[in-house]
This record gives C-alpha cells, sequence and structure tokens, in this order.
C-alpha cells in the first residue's frame, strides 16, 4: 500500500498500489493504454461520446447482469427497483430508530444499521443474504442463496415484510424458481447497503467533524468526486467504440475511470481538497467530468436511493456529535469493486449541537 491523500493536517488515505499507481501517473491524461486489450479513458468528452455510442450490455450492468444463467428483463428489474425504491421511501418517511449507537468502525456500523433500517421485518433466510462478507466471498455467496432457497417458508409473503421480499417471494411462487428469487433479492438489498455504507464512511473519512453549515447533500456529492464507490465503467470491445476514436482497437475493451476525472486539475480547483462548499455553484447533473453514477444517457437509477439514504446517515450522525475519532490518523483503500475506506473508528467527539 502506498500514502496518498492528506486530509485536512492529520489523516492520511492510503491507496492499494495498482489505484495509487492510477492517481500518481494517469491524472489529466484523457487516454492511455493499460495492456495488450485495454485502454483506459479519462476525458469526459471521450467519455461521453463512448457512452452514447452504444446501450450497456445486460452482462455489464453490476445488479441485473445476467442470474444464474437467466437474462434479468427490463420489467423485472423495474419491478424489484420499484420495490426498493417503495422501501427506501417507507424507511425514510417513517420515525427514526431510537437509541441506536452509531460509534464503532465504519462502514460495518453503517452497513448493519441499513440493512436493519430497511429490511428488518424479512424472515432471516432473505434477510442474510446482505451480509457484508459475502461480496469477498462468491462461493459462498452462491451456497447461502441455494440454503436459503430450500429452507421452509412460504412462497409468498405478506406484510410486513420489504417490498422487495414480496415481490422476489411473489415472483419466486409464480415461476416455481426460488433460487433465482433469493439471487435476486440478494443483488438489489445488499448493493443498497454496501454502497451507502460506505459511501458515509468516506464522508466521514474525508471531512467530519463537518462544517455546522455544511449541507449534507455537499458532503455527499464531494465524497462521490473524491472517492467514487463505482470509480470505474467497463465495457467490451465493441465497433462502435473504434467508431468513435481510432486510438481505439477492435479488440480493446475500454475502462471509465470517474476516479481520474473526479480529480483531474483541469476540471476542478485544489481537486484533492475536501470542498462541500464547492457545490454551491455546481450543478451534479452536468459539472463535465462528474459521473459517480455514470453517463446521463445510462444513469445508474440507483442514485435516487443511495443520495437520500446518505444524507439521511449523515444527519443523524451530526446530531450525535460523532465524527472519526481523533486517535485514527490513517485508512485504507483496497483494490475492490466498491471503492472506499475500511475500519474507520467513528465515536463522539463533541457535544450534539456543537
Amino acid at each position: 500500500m502506498n500514502r496518498s491523500d492528506t486530509v485536512g493536517s492529520a489523516r492520511v488515505t492510503i491507496f492499494a498500489p495498482k489505484i495509487e499507481e492510477l492517481l500518481r501517473e494517469r491524472r489529466g491524461a484523457g487516454f492511455f493504454r493499460i495492456d495488450g486489450d485495454t485502454v483506459g479513458v479519462a476525458d469526459p468528452e471521450l467519455i461521453n461520446k463512448l457512452l452514447e455510442s452504444r446501450s450497456a450490455h445486460e452482462f455489464e450492468r453490476p445488479t441485473f447482469k445476467p442470474l444464474q444463467g437467466r437474462s434479468i428483463a427490463r420489467g423485472e428489474a423495474n419491478d424489484v427497483l420499484r420495490a426498493v425504491s417503495h422501501d427506501v421511501r417507507a424507511a425514510l418517511g417513517g420515525p427514526a430508530p431510537d437509541s441506536v449507537d452509531f460509534s464503532g468502525i465504519w462502514p460495518r456500523t453503517g452497513h448493519a444499521y441499513l440493512r436493519d433500517l430497511l429490511f428488518g421485518p424479512d424472515p432471516s433466510r432473505f434477510r442474510m443474504l446482505t451480509h457484508r462478507r459475502l461480496e469477498k466471498a462468491p462461493v459462498l455467496t452462491r451456497a447461502m442463496v441455494r440454503m436459503s432457497a430450500v429452507l421452509p417458508g412460504r412462497p409468498a409473503l405478506d406484510p410486513p415484510v420489504s417490498r422487495l421480499a414480496a415481490v422476489t417471494a411473489t415472483a419466486a411462487a409464480e415461476h416455481g424458481d426460488r433460487r433465482y428469487a433469493m439471487g435476486l433479492y440478494r443483488r438489489v438489498a445488499a448493493p443498497v447497503c454496501l454502497g451507502v455504507a460506505a459511501l458515509v464512511a468516506n464522508a466521514l473519512w474525508l471531512g467530519s467533524p463537518f462544517h455546522p453549515d455544511a449541507s449534507n447533500r455537499h458532503i455527499v456529492l464531494e465524497s462521490l468526486r473524491l472517492l467514487p464507490p463505482s470509480w470505474n465503467i467497463l465495457r467490451v470491445a465493441s465497433p462502435e467504440f473504434a467508431a468513435v476514436d481510432s486510438r481505439i482497437g477492435p479488440h480493446d475493451d475500454v475502462l471509465l475511470l470517474p476516479l481520474l476525472t473526479h480529480r483531474d486539475p483541469e476540471l476542478w480547483p485544489d481537486p484533492d481538497v475536501f470542498s462541500p462548499e464547492r457545490w454551491h455553484e455546481m450543478d451534479d447533473d452536468d459539472h463535465p467530468g462528474y459521473i459517480p453514477f455514470g453517463h446521463a444517457s445510462d444513469r445508474c437509477r440507483g442514485r435516487h436511493l443511495i443520495v437520500p439514504l446518505a444524507e439521511h446517515l449523515l444527519e443523524r450522525l451530526r446530531a450525535d456529535g460523532l465524527a472519526v475519532s481523533p486517535e485514527q490518523s490513517t485508512a485504507r483503500v483496497p483494490l475492490a469493486g466498491l471503492l472506499g475506506v475500511t475500519r474507520v473508528q467513528v465515536s463522539r467527539t463533541h457535544l450534539p449541537g456543537t
């Protein structure tokens, strides 16, 4: 691991070597070759053209790529997205849970809270599919899905359960495929918990304790800039790409890198500085090079779930006077699909309201 960002005057972010190398050697490079059949792109104008040149293939979508050898139809994807959107709105519109201790190790603590907030009413065989350890253990994940599918239970679930659990359970009853339905539940539920917890952990590390006037939304936007959980977008070789830019060969995969565009000094004043106030004068929907949820032509619909949940968590943390422990000076960012700091110790550093 190599040292990289210095946060404030005391905290240092330690990136995995390959991420550190990208930041050190490729920042400001709009186009470069990664290996014999992969190119990297960080030029925002070229990224836009490439993403506009064709829609994402089904296997390029992390949540709705084929599951257990079966394509996920657009209508089915829309059904589960509407279900989890309902769950998020219900959770945010209801009374906030009392007596929640947000101190501890993040993002683990945030993940546990979100799992209970959104999916707490669901049976254990559903909720265990959102466990953090499954992200790093594909074999264990498949085993858990199989076990969840064969556990006894009603083919369809009635409230009180999450809308997502009801939709997937009903689909299982209709199609006679509980294993597929359990896998789909996990595909949607787990990323919401993991992504929001990672985003808030990043925000805490980058800027807490926050200025009292700082907007939670601006804190979220700035955290997504410096540590975008979706830090790369892979598109497999396609003839459309060579037509857009002759430097791209017919067999070249394309790795688009928000990690680099978000720190390009040509696009951002003081690109390594955590500055939520910069968003007072900028629009996150159309600022060049700001693509934490992909391009406008194919933007991740989950952003309307993730950002409000992150704002909710930040509001709770700030109200409780919680921030990164003054005793912690370093945090690591491993090479993983979801970019974020690990093992951030959060504690009460000041009285609530001060």
